[in-house]
Formats: C-alpha cells, structure tokens, sequence
C-alpha cells in the first residue's frame, strides 16, 4: 500500500500526521508496510506513546543545560526578583567563568569578604553599596581629601631660613685665596675673619595667603560636587540594570505561564484528536510553540544573569557573588513632581551647577589674587656675627644686625599684567561654562521628562487596553476550541499575541521605571 492511500477521507488524514511525527523523531522514512500496520490502534497508540517520550527526553535534555531560576508567582509586581544559580551549568564549558568564589581567587580591589549566601538588596541599598564601595567613587573620594590637605599647607608661613657664615681663614692659609686673609698694617688680623649665623623669614603681603588658601578650598569642594554628579550618574546606570532585570524577572513569569497555557492548548488538541475531531498536526503546532516559548525563556534567564553580574560589579562585589534583587514596582510608580518643580530644583541643588558656581566662585577670587601679585612681599633677616677666627684663642665682641627686604615686581610689571589679564579670561571661561552647564540641565530635565510621560502612556496603553482584549481574544478562542469548534489557527495566534503583549507590558514597565529614575537624577535627585 503506497503512502498516499492513507490521505483519503475525512480526519482520517490524523494517521498520516501520526506517522509524519513519528518519522520526524525516529530519523526514518515512512514505508508502504508501516502505512498499513498504522492503521492498527495498538501501533498508533505506540507511536504517540514513542513520540511524547522522546520530545520530553529533548526537553530535559535541553533543560540540563540552562541556568536555574526561582521565580515568584506574583502576577502583580516585578517584586521578589529569580535567584539565579550556577550550579546548572556544564563546568567542562565554563568552568572558569562560573567556578565560585574564594579567598584565593578573588581580585584584590575587593576587600569585602566573600558572602556565604546570596545577598538580597533593594534600590536603596544597591545606591548605598554603591556609594560606598564604588572603586570609580572611591577615587574621587581621595582625591578630594587630597585637595583639602592643601589648604592647610598653602595658609601655612613660609620656612625660615637659617645660615651659617665662617670667614676666619688661617693666616696664609691655601683656602684664604692667594693671600686674601693675610694679616696686613691696615687690618692685623687679615681681612675674613668673621663668622656670623642669620635667621631669614619671607612674608607676603597681607591677605595673599589667606586668599590662595581659599581658592584651593573652593576648588576642593567643586571637585566633591562633581564627585556627587558622578554618582548620581552611576547611580542612574544602576537603576536601568535595577529595573531591566526586573523587567526580565517578569519576562520569565510571563514566559511560564505561557508555558502553562500551551500545555492546556496541547491537552486539549490531544483530546479533539482521539475523538477524531481534529488533525494531530494541531498537536504538534501547540508543542512547537510551547518549545519556543521555553526557548525564550532560556534567552531571558541569560540576560538576567549578566544584568545581576553587571550590577554586582557597579557596586563594588566579584561578578559571581550571588545577588537577588527585591522591589515593589507599584510603590515605584509613585508620583513624580511637575516639570516646574523639576526645573527649580535642578537650577539650585543639582551637584553639577554646584561644581560650576563653584569654580566660577574660585575664578572670581583667582583675579583678585593675581591683582595682589603688584603688590610686594617681604623678608626679615636677623643675624649675629664676631670678628674672631674659629682657630684663634682670643673672645671677641658680639655684633647683632636686623635686616629688613623688600620683595618688589620688577620688568615694569610685565609678569603680574599678564597674570591678571589669565586669571580675567579664566573667570569669564567659567562665566559662559556656568551659563552653559544651566542650560544644559534644564535641557535634560525637559528631555528626560517628555521621556518618561511617552512610557507612561504606553505602559497605561498596553495595561488598561491592549493586554486584556488580547486575554479576552484567548479566553473566547479556547473556550470554543474546547467545545469542539473550529480555529485552532486563531487560538494559537491569540495565545502568541497575548504572551507578546504580556511581555511588551513588562517591558514598557521597566522603560517607565527607567524614565522616572533617569529624570528624578537629572534634576539632581535620588530615585528613592
């Protein structure tokens, strides 16, 4: 009997599909012998049989090899995030990348110890972890205390200088320079014969180190303002991974229950076929699409785990320590204050404009001090000397003198007009930077506001309107597929549809959490 006798009549045509699965799974090509014996019920029952059983060894098989993770059954929330695990993954592959974490070889930048479990943290100690072990934060942290510990030292006086003179040359000596200290009528005891000690101690003009030393404070602490607007910014990148893997968390959620639905799906197609009410090409369309669904899954597991590994490296812990992230998406979506407000805050808190007012502040007094440089310093020498030699016998007097220089600018004021004319041009460098760093904020607040308004709306969009229809559309499609009806097609689209909009809305959540943290740091604020 040749294979095309089978497709005759009526949902007859169930066997052949039978048999096509069966050779789809077993390697083989379909004889005419076979043909005919699939007309036995013992042997169709063996091959769905053979056929269920090998599809779930595929899976299982598919299922060794991905990464494990817990998901809660929330449908409501992004809440209560995977744990996600390595323990899954084939060593032989990865070993280097998922081996676990010890003394020995974790890099020494991370001082913290490695934990024994996996750290559960929410957005507001993920900032505060941030801040604190942070290696790029750090560093702007010591550099600021660096700049601090030059004031002191600029306000400080100048060192004195202390001298030693000695002049007394043997008579005749080799050292006294041809003679230089030999006695002679006019003077008996040569002519070097002194030997004398002086103090010098230089001074500046009065208010010039009291200004240099508050110019390199001001400076001290716009290098902290813009150490804040450095975190603000980083923080910014941590709530994007923050949310997104939230946002995958969900996904896998979404992804299951889809799952779950194209099990009910299969069952049913299942049934309708052993009652000859529908082909067993359904079937096998419904697992088809319930492998690509877990094939999804297994994508949104990969991304969750380099999420975490990138977030666990912005906070200052090794890639592969163990993290599980806890957020309550609705009191996330709190309210979010008007563009207006939005604005005046920046324009008077926000660490950028602070750094730029105060380098303006520092450029200001930086001309007053280069206007100071005309004026002139000074210095104060005292000294003690006594006409005798060190090798002579004899005690002379002791003479005292106290010597008082002058420190003027000379080559007619050449250095310090020039001086002036750089600390002018650095002041009005900061003037239009200052202006300019404004706008600029103000501008991203607009921006990052028109942002989040457009995701509001689209996450209210697909919430309020397109995920139910699509959930209706399922609902009445299932429910007259189950009773024997026609549309398996439009069944299977509208579950494809309801799972694509399901996870568009989880997406849409996360872009508009992203646009609510971006813009509350924009203007300057913690997204807490």
């Amino acid at each position: 009997m040749e294979c095309r006798e089978i497709y005759t009549q009526g949902y007859k045509n169930s066997v052949s599909t039978n048999l096509e699965a069966a050779d789809l799974i077993y390697g083989h090509k379909i004889t005419g012998d076979i043909a005919a014996r699939a007309f036995n019920p013992i042997n169709r029952i063996v091959f769905a049989f053979a056929s269920a059983l090998l599809i779930s060894s595929a899976s299982a098989q598919i299922n060794s090899s991905s990464v494990t993770v817990q998901t809660n059954e929330s449908k409501d929330s992004l809440s209560a995030p995977p744990l996600v695990s390595n323990e899954a993954i084939n060593p032989a592959n990865a070993a280097s990348l998922f081996s676990p974490v010890t003394q020995s070889n974790t890099p020494k930048i991370y001082t913290k110890g490695t934990p024994s479990g996996p750290a559960e943290m929410d957005l507001r100690q993920l900032w505060n972890e941030l801040k604190l072990n942070n290696p790029q934060l750090s560093s702007l942290r010591e550099s600021y205390l660096s700049a601090k510990a030059t004031v002191p030292q600029i306000n400080a006086p100048a060192n004195p200088q202390v001298g030693l003179v000695w002049s007394g040359m043997p008579a005749n000596s080799p050292l006294g320079l041809g003679g230089a200290n030999a006695p002679s009528p006019q003077y008996p005891n040569g002519i070097s014969s002194n030997n004398a000690i002086s103090i010098a101690q230089p001074f500046q003009f009065p208010g010039k180190k009291s200004l240099a030393s508050d110019i390199a404070n001001t400076n001290a602490e716009a290098l902290l303002a813009q150490s804040e607007s450095t975190y603000l910014q980083l923080g910014a990148q941590l709530s994007t991974l923050y949310y997104s893997a939230l946002a995958s968390q969900k996904q896998l959620q979404v992804l299951k229950e889809s799952v779950m639905r194209l099990e009910m799906i299969k069952n049913v197609a299942k049934a309708r076929y052993s009652n000859n009410a529908a082909a067993y090409v359904e079937y096998l369309n419904a697992q088809v699409a319930q492998s690509s669904a877990q094939a999804d899954q297994f994508n949104v597991e990969r991304q969750l785990s380099v999420a975490l590994n990138n977030i666990n490296t912005l906070v200052g812990r090794h890639s592969r320590e163990k993290l599980v992230l806890r957020g309550d998406v609705r009191r996330a979506m709190s309210s979010v204050p008007t563009l207006v407000e939005l604005e005046d805050y920046a324009e008077t808190s926000h660490p950028s404009l602070k750094s730029s007012a105060l380098q303006l502040e520092a450029a200001r007094k930086g001309v007053d001090l280069a206007k100071k440089a005309y004026l002139p310093d000074f210095q104060v020498v005292g000294s003690s000397f006594t006409p005798r030699g060190p090798f002579s016998a004899n005690n002379g007097t002791m003479f005292y003198q106290l010597e008082l220089d002058l420190i003027i600018p000379l080559y007619f004021f050449t250095k310090e007009k020039y001086g002036v004319e750089q600390a002018q041009r650095s002041q009005a460098a900061a003037e239009a930077g200052n202006i300019s760093n404004r706008q600029q904020i103000v501008l991203a607040v607009n921006s990052a506001y028109a942002t989040y308004e457009q995701a509001k709306s689209q996450a209210q969009f697909l919430k309020e309107r397109q995920v139910p229809q699509a959930d209706a559309a399922y609902k009445v499609g299932l429910t007259q597929y189950s009773n024997n009806g026609q549309g398996f097609n439009d069944l299977l689209t509208a579950q494809t549809q309801l799972r694509s909009l399901e996870v568009q809305l989880a997406l849409a959540e996360s872009n508009l959490l992203q646009a609510q943290a971006v813009l509350l740091v924009t203007s300057g604020k913690e997204p807490f």
